[in-house]
């Protein structure tokens, strides 16, 4: 009984120190939007369920940032398109942040027969009510600190002060939350991954372990070291695996044959 409560409160200082070393964007860290340029990225996503032999589910995802404006002041604009197999799985998003900080203005959803549309600020995130058909038209968080757009992840990543032994705590929200989630992020270490032209790339591994609907949620990042570019993502929660690559820029804009 004593090596278990030794254990127990071992555990509990570790966690702890991490906490109280990590650092928490909006108060002791920033972004480095520098990081951030315009252009096209295009990713492989891969569902894998392993009980389903001989099944796997596919989804091509484009980002592409641009510059805008808002209001008088400069912004950096997202667009997102997801694909797949059924029309039905099709998903449009539109994001706007301030380029001074990355802090949401807009964040905008259509897929599955909805919109849903929110402006967005530091004290509160208000459904758009001169977006037609939205269905978040009355939405209303107020937020008792600043919150990141979790669909933006992986260009929030791409801007953090990677180095070995970090920890970085994001108060992340996903629209259709009803409050913003802490979300804790360690870099756990670093790997030599083989890129699509048969380059070794040098990343840095950041992971988080989280529950969800009481189970383990795992997802883990490989960022590269030089140019902190997000090349591979492996997700895992309750068996099933997800993974998601980074295309070679030599990949053509596939969406745009849907627009003419």
């Amino acid at each position: 009984m004593k090596k278990k409560l030794l254990i127990f409160i071992c555990i509990l200082s570790y966690a702890a120190a991490a906490s109280a070393s990590a650092d928490t964007l909006g108060r002791n860290l920033k972004l480095d939007i520098s990081r951030l340029k315009p252009g096209m990225r295009q990713y492989l996503v891969i569902m894998q369920q392993p009980a389903a032999k001989k099944k796997l589910a596919f989804w091509y995802w484009q980002r592409r940032l641009s510059l805008g404006s808002h209001l008088g002041k400069p912004t950096i604009v997202i667009d997102q398109q997801w694909f797949s197999s059924d029309s039905s799985g099709y998903r449009a998003v539109r994001s706007v942040n301030r380029a001074t900080d990355f802090q949401p203005v807009f964040h905008s959803e259509a897929g599955g027969g909805k919109m849903r549309a929110v402006n967005w600020s530091e004290r509160e995130i208000r459904g758009a009510d001169t977006v037609a058909g939205n269905a978040s038209k009355d939405l209303a968080i107020t937020l008792n600190a600043p919150a990141w757009n979790w669909n933006l992840d992986l260009e929030t990543f791409e801007m953090l002060p990677l180095a070995a032994g970090k920890t970085f705590v994001i108060n992340f929200l996903d629209i259709g939350q009803d409050a913003p989630k802490l979300a804790t992020y360690q870099v756990v270490g670093s790997e030599n991954i083989r890129t699509f032209d048969n380059r070794q790339v040098d990343c840095w591994v950041l992971r988080s372990v989280s529950e969800h609907n009481g189970r383990e949620y795992t997802q883990s990042f490989w960022i590269s070291k030089a140019n902190h570019e997000f090349l591979k993502e492996e997700d895992e929660f309750g068996g099933m695996l997800r993974y998601k690559i980074k295309m070679p820029d030599t990949v053509p804009d596939i969406g745009k044959n849907f627009a003419k």
